[in-house]
């Protein structure tokens, strides 16, 4: 049933139609809240013909029947409120656990895209999406069964009443009601536009703020705090522009509608006293009607005011689903098996990778590597070396060719099995916020704290560790920027250490570190290095020298392979290479 829900509304125009499935899920919690919604309804047309009865007892001074009327009147508005409070908190939980969900699936969906969405992707556009959109989303849910069913509901039954009481008045004071329906209509489709555009900005001037706060060392360095808050005022009025442009809207859509209702009140005035004359109708019965009348000026109001939310709601529910519609180009096959744990021996075969058709950058390349080799690639910036090991851990996947792992094609195993047996050092280290333990053990749930020290141990990173206030339970800032460069670099190969990974991937971790630095993870490195098979992209001499094979890359072909000495022999291309950039 769920499925087919899914299939057929996932075509509709609306994205709100896709919220469906979401709100399926917690059906019995919401008709649960409409039951409340409806017993609440049913007592507005009996309070309407109280206010009449009552009337016409207070003129004739029987003040018996008026305490029968006002106790009764009181017993029916503590049974509203109690059924009123039931629709608010059920609705609320409702909605707020919709909002959940949606937020988890969208933020699950994102971790499985490629890693080239989020290089071209403004971070800070992605968290405004995350948070405030689906925040939005979900208080559209809970407005629209919290206050719209409700008033939808008061309207029909209200109306009927009215209808009950004279229909000749009731018809002639509905005449407004298709204009009222058009300029709604209208005065949405505009603040819908217009919340597009607010919606836009307000993601820009989001990810303008994250990249300026990341990049803060850069932009004070070159002074360029002036030219950063020109750039943020920019945005932030464009932002302003089109935020007052949807209230001038909505402003406009309350006087014309106001006008509307109050010349209807009018008129309702004129037509009742002329009824009255004419014997059609009681001034009790008037003032029965007049009292349905004024109970229907506050669902009429939230209704309009409801909708002009819900076009502005729309837009973040269309940006939404918008990220969920992004699909990912490393798909694990329905049926991969789990690889088993491997001795490292790897192989690329006539392997052909592009980011862009018309620029190849790796061409029918093939190499073998033994299980515990060392492998070095050099070449100049854009010959194909970060491509070439990122293909490994499936970060992006082959045009053409496979690669094996143990003669296993790597498309063949789920992607968690194949990670977890590949470990990674980065040239920048990312650390998360949390705990030295924590981004030491990142990514495990099943981690002890003896073999986190061990790993640090290997590491060279106990001894700085433990020399901090909390030890491993030191807080790291926000990509540990309170810790030195060598500092993360060491943490990174504890991490490395952690995970066991029979295949190691090293871009270069020493590169930018001063000496003391260098060595001390130098050292570290050729600890982890021990019996894995290594794959390196190298920058620097020491490097280079220690590896079993260097293979010289130029655009994403293998031109040279050998020794550091064997191919200093042959005076070629890596001949060039080291004397330019190794000596």
């Amino acid at each position: 049933m769920k499925n087919q829900i899914k299939l057929g509304i996932w075509k509709s125009s609306s994205n709100y139609w896709k919220l469906l499935p979401y709100i399926y899920d917690y059906w019995p919690t919401i008709v649960k809240a409409l039951t409340c919604t409806l017993v609440f309804t049913i007592f507005w047309p009996i309070l309407a013909w109280l206010m009449g009865e009552m009337a016409g007892y207070i003129g004739r001074g029987d003040v018996g029947a008026i305490t029968q009327l006002a106790g009764l009147a009181a017993i029916i508005f503590l049974i509203k409120g109690t059924v009123q409070y039931g629709q608010d908190t059920l609705m609320a939980k409702a909605a707020l656990t919709i909002a959940l969900d949606l937020r988890k699936q969208v933020y699950s969906h994102l971790q499985r895209l490629h890693i080239s969405y989020f290089e071209n992707s403004k971070t800070g556009d992605l968290s405004y999406r995350i948070t405030e959109d689906i925040d939005r989303t979900g208080e559209v849910i809970n407005k629209f069964f919290h206050q719209f069913v409700p008033c939808i509901l008061q309207l029909i039954v209200v109306l009927g009443y009215m209808v009950y009481l004279n229909w000749q008045l009731t018809l002639a004071t509905m005449i407004v009601a298709p204009l009222l329906a058009l300029l709604i209509g209208w005065f949405g489709e505009l603040l819908l536009s217009f919340s597009h555009q607010s919606q836009h900005r307000i993601s820009n001037l989001s990810a303008l703020i994250t990249e300026v706060f990341n990049g803060i060392r850069i932009v004070q360095a070159f002074a360029a705090e002036e030219y950063q808050v020109s750039q943020f005022s920019v945005e932030a009025e464009q932002n302003r522009q089109a935020k007052y442009m949807a209230e001038k809207v909505k402003a406009l859509q309350f006087v014309v509608v106001g006008f509307l209702e109050a010349m209807s009140v009018v008129f309702l005035f004129f037509l009742g006293g002329w009824q009255i004359s004419q014997g059609n109708l009681t001034g009790e019965g008037f003032i029965s009607y007049v009292t349905g009348v004024a109970l229907l000026i506050d669902p009429i109001s939230l209704t309009t005011s409801n909708y002009s939310e819900f076009k502005q709601g729309e837009a973040s529910c269309d940006r939404v689903f918008e990220l969920l519609t992004i699909q990912p180009l490393v798909i694990e096959k329905p049926d991969a098996i789990s690889l088993p744990p491997v001795e490292g021996k790897v192989e690329y075969r006539n392997v052909c990778f592009s980011y862009y058709p018309e620029k190849p950058i790796l061409k029918n390349l093939n190499l073998l590597v033994n299980s515990g080799e060392i492998i070095a690639f050099v070449g100049v910036s854009g010959a194909g070396k970060t491509t070439l090991v990122n293909l490994l851990p499936r970060f992006y996947d082959p045009q053409s060719g496979k690669i094996l792992i143990d003669g296993i094609n790597i498309q063949d195993v789920t992607l968690k099995t194949l990670r977890r047996q590949i470990g990674i050092v980065p040239q920048e280290v990312t650390l998360f916020s949390g705990t030295i333990l924590q981004n030491i053990a990142f990514g495990r749930v099943d981690y002890k704290i003896d073999s986190v020290e061990a790993a640090a141990k290997v590491a060279n990173a106990h001894q700085f560790i433990i020399k901090l206030p909390k030890g491993y339970q030191t807080w790291v800032g926000e990509r540990g920027v309170n810790l030195s460069g060598g500092q993360r670099q060491r943490i990174a190969i504890a991490r490395a250490v952690l995970e066991n990974p029979r295949i190691l991937i090293l871009d270069e971790a020493t590169s930018s570190l001063d000496y003391e630095s260098e060595s001390l993870v130098q050292e570290a490195l050729e600890r982890l290095m021990e019996g894995r098979t290594v794959f390196i992209i190298a920058h620097r001499l020491a490097t280079v020298r220690r590896a079993n094979r260097i293979l010289v890359m130029e655009n994403g072909e293998i031109l040279e392979s050998g020794t550091h000495t064997e191919l200093l022999e042959k005076g070629e291309l890596y001949t060039r290479l080291y004397q330019k950039q190794f000596s």
